[in-house]
């Protein structure tokens, strides 16, 4: 399946690697089938690519990479639609945004992926969690003091 996008170019997906998320994702509830794409300048970043939206292409990480501590607690309700027997089965991402004074992740909402069943949704997680928790991609050195 070829792709035209407006941040990659034409770019080929197999169809079978192609997440369908039944309800699309909020705002973008049209956007239901997506290609999840490596950055080729980044290894802790990957894209969500609409396959029918050229123009919609979503950064998303990893949020234990930048949070190790992170943990999701997510409504039992909220998963049926996966079909996830486990939460270990599941890939969690959560989406990149910019302000400006930097990066934030939406720890609130994240994109749970089934990869067996190629299905996907965007929860609410419980608990407290922020929806622009502040990264630092480079963060300073630290220097010796003794």
């Amino acid at each position: 399946m070829r792709i035209a996008t407006n941040r990659f170019g034409r770019i080929d997906v197999d169809p079978a690697d192609i997440l369908h998320f039944p309800s699309g994702l909020p705002g973008l509830e049209d956007c239901r089938d997506w290609a999840l794409l490596a950055d080729s300048d980044n290894d802790a970043l990957g894209w969500l690519q609409s396959t029918t939206r050229g123009d919609v292409a979503l950064a998303v990480v990893s949020p234990r990479r930048f949070v190790p501590e992170y943990q999701v607690r997510i409504p039992r309700s909220e998963l049926t639609p996966l079909a996830l027997a486990d939460m270990r089965q599941a890939q969690v991402v959560v989406v990149v945004g910019k302000t400006a004074t930097g990066l934030t992740l939406n720890l609130k909402a994240p994109i749970v992926i089934n990869l067996e069943a190629r299905t996907g949704r965007q929860v609410v997680a419980s608990g407290e969690l922020s929806m622009q928790y502040e990264i630092n991609p480079q963060r300073p050195s630290l220097k010796k003091s003794a």
